[in-house]
């Protein structure tokens, strides 16, 4: 198990699959899944590639989902090695994806293989749902593959999504749902003009500003037994005419909620609206909703999973709803159980992206017991 995982997240790794770029990557997958009797599926739009495999048709329905694009690596020369060229060192392998998650699509793929290669499953299926464009927009990845499956009334039971959830060590965390994502861009009117004649002039930036103020004060929400307070952060300001001696016409304003159920977008829009209302700002403002919140409150596969962990790895595992979205949040639309587990995310989209060697085949013994507990194989 251990050499087998990890020579697979090395051809992933070599694969310089940058978002929405799948770069072979699926290929590999689709020849490993049909060999071992999967049927292999692409539904593909918009330059994205997603890869959709089954191998049964009982039920319940046991799904794999994850991604194979990456963020790109940056300046290579910054890397110790070069970011798509797979290097063990020390223990470690390094690589970009091999956290995120390549290691653990390694890992299900393995994971797969060996429960297949046992005794027979009493009952069920397993799936695999794989994207190109998890890092990217999102738009055409898994949110399409939902839309294919939904159209033919084909349900996911159980769904477990790969993201390196892990924070100090393996299977330390799960998370078993996630905020919601709600983005605006706000441009506020002013009066261009000479820097030195500002009462011929309104400059929007120090009409903004007290806005702003107030709106990083606001508490939305207590949050909830499940999930973190609501939070509001700005991404990025942008005003002026590139001059030091004029006063910018406009100033942009782009920003973010992550929000928790305590709040629902509407409410959140109203209320921002409202702040703005008192500053009375001349102003333009756009909404984009990327995600809501989901969450699996408890059910057979979180047991199983915490089980899992228990078995393999020997410790305990605690539940989060924090961090930022992932295709979870189109899982949910089809299936009453999604989790995230994996690998251990301190240096995901970092130069010198690594993980630990020893981790990929624990984190594949640790997915071939779910599919055991899960699939009534006899313990």
């Amino acid at each position: 198990m251990t050499e087998a995982t990890l020579e697979l997240a090395e051809r992933l790794i070599a694969c310089p699959s940058v978002t929405p770029d799948a770069a072979g990557t699926l290929a590999i997958v689709e020849e490993r899944l049909r060999r071992i009797g999967f049927a292999v599926q692409y539904i593909d739009r918009g330059g994205v590639s997603n890869l959709w495999a089954r191998r049964g048709a009982g039920r319940p329905l046991f799904c794999f989902a994850g991604h194979v694009d990456v963020v790109p690596p940056g300046k290579s020369e910054k890397w110790t090695s070069p970011p798509f060229e797979p290097t063990r060192r020390n223990g470690w392998l390094f690589g970009r994806g091999a956290a995120d998650m390549k290691g653990a699509v390694a890992a299900f793929i393995t994971a797969i293989e060996a429960f297949i290669a046992g005794p027979p499953a009493r009952e069920g299926s397993i799936a695999v749902l794989l994207t190109s464009d998890e890092e990217g927009d999102a738009i055409d990845g898994t949110a399409v593959v939902v839309e294919t499956l939904t159209r033919r009334g084909e349900a996911i039971d159980f769904c477990l999504v790969g993201e390196p959830t892990s924070v100090s060590r393996l299977g330390d965390t799960i998370k078993n749902g996630r905020r919601g994502s709600l983005s605006g861009k706000l441009s506020v009117q002013g009066i261009q003009g000479h820097v030195a004649y500002p009462q011929l002039a309104r400059n929007p930036i120090h009409l903004a500003a007290p806005a702003i103020a107030e709106l990083a004060a606001t508490v939305w929400d207590q949050g909830n037994e499940h999930f973190p307070p609501t939070t509001w952060q700005v991404s990025n300001i942008h005003g002026g005419a590139g001059a030091t001696n004029v006063i910018p016409g406009e100033v942009e304003i782009l920003f973010n909620f992550r929000f928790s159920p305590a709040s629902t977008p509407e409410r959140l829009q109203s209320r921002f609206g409202a702040i703005l209302d008192r500053h009375g700002l001349d102003r333009e403002l756009a909404w984009t909703l990327a995600a809501r919140p989901f969450l699996t409150r408890g059910g057979k596969l979180l047991e199983a999973a915490r089980q899992a962990v228990r078995d393999e790895l020997g410790g305990e595992t605690e539940l989060s709803t924090d961090g930022g979205t992932s295709d979870g949040r189109f899982l949910a639309e089809i299936c009453p159980q999604v989790i995230e587990l994996g690998l251990v995310n301190e240096s995901i989209h970092r130069i010198d992206e690594c993980v630990e060697i020893a981790a990929l085949a624990q984190l594949s013994a640790v997915y071939r017991r779910i599919l055991e507990r899960l699939l009534d194989r006899a313990q």
